[in-house]
């Protein structure tokens, strides 16, 4: 492939790692991982309410990897109440899980600018073997879109497995029982799938301008040498 065309292409790969960067750090401090609602089965319970009646008792939540919102309803209209994971709701929640997500956020942001930096680099400059090189582009590559994925999956297992959003539900609350009534990732979190999509469509872009992948090359080349070696 021509170098112009690998400058392109390298381009505008260092350009969407460093987007995922701020992209993922816009996310981070974002309250907008999961949004829900959620019913107030305590004061649902002592008046029978069903029907229309029942969404006096359905307040709403949102929240993220530091803090929160909630409107609690039961039946006297909304009471909000802001929250914060540390160290409000460390006792409550599944504290390993939590801090392994803000983690490898820092890991993914750390990793997408490296690997902006070494992208740009071999653009512009003369890139030389081991990390400049294409095993290096692979690398940054895997590694964040990695991150990503386990981002979202212990994420995920947080919210469905651990019932956060029921335990931050009935924080501090010693009469009233909550239930989670609906609940669904919003877009920080898809912002994370998205990033990682996006270092996936990298590494793609390396084989694109013609570099095999490392290990392939170097598998190739042992073999031609010990079959030269048995000929002679």
């Amino acid at each position: 492939m021509p170098g112009q065309q690998k400058k392109l292409i390298f381009c505008t790969a260092g350009v969407l790692s460093f987007a995922c960067a701020l992209g993922t750090a816009a996310a981070v401090g974002s309250q907008l991982w999961v949004r829900g609602s959620i019913l107030c089965t305590t004061g649902a319970l002592l008046v029978n309410a069903s029907g229309p009646e029942l969404h006096k008792f359905i307040g709403e939540i949102q929240y993220g990897l530091f803090s929160g919102q909630r409107v609690r309803q039961c039946g006297l209209g909304g009471r909000p109440f802001q929250f914060s994971f540390f160290p409000d709701l460390l006792k409550i929640i599944p504290a390993s899980i939590h801090v392994s997500v803000i983690l490898f956020c820092a890991v993914l942001i750390v990793f997408a600018l490296v690997g902006a930096g070494f992208f740009m680099f071999n653009a512009f400059g003369s890139p030389y073997e081991t990390l400049h090189g294409p095993v290096g582009l692979y690398l940054w590559s895997f590694v964040a879109c990695s991150c990503g994925c386990l981002i979202m999956i212990l994420f995920s297992s947080e919210v469905k497995i651990h019932h956060l959003s029921e335990k931050i539900a009935n924080f501090k609350e010693g009469t009233f029982t909550f239930k989670t009534h609906s609940e669904q990732f919003a877009n920080s979190f898809w912002t994370i799938l998205v990033c990682s999509l996006v270092h996936f469509l990298n590494a793609l872009l390396i084989r694109f301008a013609g570099f095999e992948f490392p290990f392939s090359k170097s598998k190739d080349s042992g073999t031609m040498t010990g079959a030269v070696d048995l000929m002679y």
